[in-house]
């Protein structure tokens, strides 16, 4: 396995891991020691190679297809991604509902659809951004640093909304 693909590999496991919402050591204790943090971690950083047999044992851990854990093609080593949009629910569900009801109806809709309950945070796509500044008459990047000022999104995302105003 190459460098570069081990690193990619781990950056997806990363992904994985912090989508629902456990640290190293949190994966350690859910696995009841199955999992050791220092394992999983140097997974993650690529330093250590992953048997097929083990990725699939981590992929049913986390509850997710081992496909959804390898590396997609990446034309040229593209740059590196635009960060990902990702609603803070916990922060949402403290905002007013005069302000937020378009957006909790929306988050919930996409939670229903993905089965996804984690409660915790969720990842949007640039689409479901541009429906939402539609649903609140305002443009992507001004929606965008709304949902920053009541601490749903990320300061990182305005990176993705730029990048994608480029395109």
């Amino acid at each position: 396995m190459s460098s570069e693909y081990a690193k990619q590999l781990g950056a997806k496991l990363r992904a994985i891991r912090t989508q629902q919402g456990l640290s190293l050591h949190g994966v350690e204790e859910k696995s009841q020691g199955r999992w050791k943090a220092v394992v999983v971690g140097s997974y993650e950083r690529g330093d250590r190679a992953v048997t097929v047999q083990r990725l699939a044992e981590l992929a049913d851990f986390y509850g997710v297809p081992v496909q959804e854990l390898l590396p997609g093609t990446t034309p040229g080593g593209a740059a590196e991604p635009p960060p990902k949009l990702v609603l803070d629910l916990e922060r949402l569900a403290t905002v007013p509902p005069e302000k937020a009801g378009p957006l909790q109806r929306y988050a919930a809709t996409i939670q229903s659809q993905r089965g996804d309950y984690n409660g915790k945070v969720l990842s949007i796509r640039q689409d479901d951004l541009r429906t939402l500044a539609v649903i609140y008459d305002q443009s992507p990047s001004v929606l965008t640093e709304q949902l920053i000022s009541w601490g749903v999104l990320d300061p990182d995302a305005r990176r993705a909304v730029a990048s994608h105003d480029e395109g």
